[in-house]
């Protein structure tokens, strides 16, 4: 998606309705930084704003994501276009999020490992050694956590047995057996406990 592109639209338009960036500002509630940011091509406007300045500049949303007016025989086109666009985009960010669990989760299993070999071998004192001891488990725990958090929100997870695609609760995530990130979780909609694997899409 051309982000230059659509910030000078954004700019065209504002400046076809005679409104200012504080103007255009206010009417959908962000700062005149945040125009000035999206018409420079810094950025893109949250999904919930794009409705409010796309009704502030009497275009389109698929106008804005192709950053120009379009005619009735280009609107379909454009719009499955920009369909595969945003899709394409989405699944790169869910990929980038999993990525980063993958790094949580070894980080804190490696200072995890680090901190019980320190306070098996090398921390004398048994207060610190506790004190070594609980952290490890904290370390783990918190590591842990917010990787589980983020293999919840990132994709779907897609039922072995009636294929109905869903974002679990965060409690089945972090009770459920799993390997690798396929999870032996309970379907929502068919109630059946099957093994779940995880997918970008809920196509």
């Amino acid at each position: 998606m051309d982000t230059i592109k659509i910030g000078k639209f954004i700019q065209e338009q504002r400046k076809l309705k005679k409104l200012t960036q504080l103007q255009l500002a206010i009417k959908i509630g962000v700062s005149e930084k945040t125009i000035s940011k999206w018409e420079c091509g810094k950025g893109m406007p949250d999904a919930s704003l794009m409705l409010p300045l796309c009704k502030s500049l009497n275009i389109s949303a698929n106008e804005l994501l192709s950053g120009e007016k379009l005619s009735n025989n280009e609107y379909k086109d454009k719009a499955e276009e920009n369909i595969l666009i945003l899709k394409a985009s989405n699944e790169r960010n869910i990929k980038n999020l999993l990525s980063i669990e993958w790094v949580l989760g070894t980080l804190s299993s490696i200072i995890y490992i680090f901190l019980l070999f320190c306070a098996s071998f090398a921390v004398e004192n048994l207060v610190w050694k506790i004190a070594t001891f609980i952290l490890a488990f904290i370390s783990l725990l918190i590591g842990v956590s917010f990787a589980l958090r983020i293999e919840q929100v990132a994709g779907f997870y897609e039922c072995a047995h009636c294929h109905h695609k869903y974002i679990p609760k965060y409690s089945s995530i972090f009770f459920a057996p799993h390997c690798g990130r396929t999870r032996y979780m309970k379907c929502p909609k068919c109630n059946k406990r099957t093994w779940n694997r995880k997918t970008l899409s809920s196509d």
